[in-house]
């Protein structure tokens, strides 16, 4: 047995600021897959997946029946013959190890699924949306529903607001173009749940509330914009103001060894970081004008480019 692929996913723009109604953009990320697979000579890797996978289908037998039913039968069955989440994803890193595989589960086992090929409204989003974050909630304590949503569909998705998503298309990447946005690895897993936990603490603190509104979301909006209208002068602009905020505001959750990168980047203009997920690790976002001269400068990193601009 083998089943389709599910990729992994990054939010370019709403980390932190959807949880308050920010806009927000998520495109699927190729580079990375997962699938639902049994072997007969089981890994190390893949035990530690299928004993997951058991605690995972005792949960969703609890999961509101009026939101989702699965076929549990069939689905503990499987797991009982070592079925496992065969994935390349790496976990804590920002791209959606576990919305990969919450939607490789749905497609395989939900009843009365919705499908990718139907007319997808937007009630339909927001539906799928919710049973995800049912689902995913096993893993984080508290989801979104949005990397499953993204994997699932392997379409970039648009967040206007908390209830209003949509699918959309982004302007096509320029195959020779300078500026990229990139991955740059810090090198340690981040741990969503404390992240957030860190988030909520501060959200009770007005003065905290006020910057998110006045100055995290006004940027995040714009990016958000700029990137759709393929505006990137403004969007290099906003990004900068956003990379500007996040290391004022959010520097727990950025990797210590990565303060005075973050500050260089702002300072020569070579490159504008920012959070990819819920930080503390795995992945950071950058974003050049120059590829090259950032490359240059970030020369001690891999580097791994998601878009041409």
């Amino acid at each position: 047995m083998k089943g389709p692929l599910f990729y992994s996913k990054i939010l370019l723009f709403g980390e932190y600021g959807i949880i308050k109604d920010s806009k927000g953009l998520s495109i699927p990320y190729n580079f990375y897959n997962g699938a639902l697979k049994v072997t007969q000579t089981p890994s190390e890797e893949s035990v530690k997946s299928n004993q997951s996978l058991k605690r995972f289908a005792d949960y969703l037998q609890n999961v509101n029946p009026e939101l989702v039913t699965f076929d549990i039968e069939a689905l503990k069955r499987d797991v009982e013959a070592g079925m496992y989440f065969d994935s390349s994803i790496p976990q804590g890193y920002g791209v959606g190890s576990s919305g990969a595989l919450v939607a490789a589960i749905y497609d395989q086992y939900a009843k009365d699924k919705i499908t990718v090929l139907e007319n997808l409204t937007r009630d339909k989003l927001l539906r799928l949306k919710t049973i995800f974050s049912e689902m995913e909630s096993f893993f984080h304590g508290k989801s979104s529903g949005l990397d499953p949503l993204n994997s699932y569909l392997s379409i970039p998705i648009l967040i206007n607001s908390k209830d209003n998503i949509e699918a959309t298309g982004i302007p096509s990447q320029k195959a020779d173009g300078k500026g990229a946005v990139f991955l740059i690895d810090s090198g340690v897993v981040g741990e969503t749940a404390p992240m957030v936990g860190i988030f909520m603490e501060n959200m009770k603190q007005e003065g905290f509330r006020k910057m998110l509104k006045d100055q995290f979301i006004k940027h995040t909006d714009a990016c958000v914009e700029d990137f759709l209208n393929g505006d990137v002068k403004s969007l290099f602009k906003n990004t900068k103001q956003l990379s500007k905020v996040v290391l004022s505001h959010f520097k727990p959750m950025i990797p210590k060894q990565f303060h005075d990168l973050w500050k260089k980047g702002l300072e020569t203009n070579d490159y504008y970081l920012k959070l990819c997920g819920s930080g503390g690790g795995g992945y950071i976002l950058g974003f050049a004008e120059d590829f090259e001269k950032a490359k240059l400068a970030l020369k001690d990193y891999r580097l791994e480019v998601v878009y041409n601009f």
